[in-house]
């Protein structure tokens, strides 16, 4: 299973592909969609659709999964989030693939991270779970990679105790910490 993870921002828009092969978890790839935070909101959204539509088309993953909605202190920003949220969802169900919604806080319990644990924490375990040695270049992307991992775990192509003796092989972290995960999935509700 490949699953395309998307972390939606009007401008830096993060995304992460990890697939499940033969028991393991692969990194596939990830990066950064970069708006211009100075362009139209409407120029951003058409940026999104051009560009996100090309990493559908170029990874071809089996599923997406797109963080939730959380709360903003400044609503006109969780607005313009939703815009973002929106484009994604919409490339998704063109291509035909299933869409899941993940709440942030999940996503960051789903990789061994706390629900208030900072960008950086879910990085480090995001890094640690996928064997990356070098760094990744915004937390946006690593958001994303996260995403993807969390629908992993959630979809039971990866057991959380697998996940962990992997990162330990490595070097990583102890047996346990995967086994009090309890991810979780909102699935995207359809318009039919």
């Amino acid at each position: 299973m490949r699953v395309l993870g998307i972390d939606p921002g009007s401008r830096y828009l993060g995304f992460g592909v990890v697939e499940r092969a033969g028991g393991k978890v692969l990194h596939v790839g990830h990066g950064v969609l970069r708006l211009d935070g100075k362009a139209p909101l409407a120029r951003r959204l058409e940026q999104i659709f051009v560009e996100l539509k090309l990493v559908l088309e170029g990874f071809a993953p089996d599923v997406v999964a797109v963080e939730g909605v959380f709360t903003h202190k400044n609503a006109r920003s969780a607005l313009i989030l939703g815009h973002a949220r929106g484009v994604a969802l919409l490339l998704a169900a063109q291509a035909g693939k299933d869409v899941f919604e993940y709440a942030p806080a999940r996503v960051k319990k789903a990789v061994g991270a706390g629900g208030n644990d900072s960008k950086d924490s879910v990085a480090r375990m995001v890094k640690l779970q996928l064997g990356l040695t070098e760094p990744i270049e915004r937390v946006d992307a690593s958001d994303a990679l996260a995403v993807a991992l969390c629908h992993l775990h959630r979809a039971g192509g990866v057991r959380p105790r697998a996940v962990a003796a992997q990162a330990k092989a490595r070097g990583g972290a102890p047996l346990d910490f995967c086994a009090r995960l309890k991810p979780s999935v909102v699935p995207a509700r359809s318009a039919s």
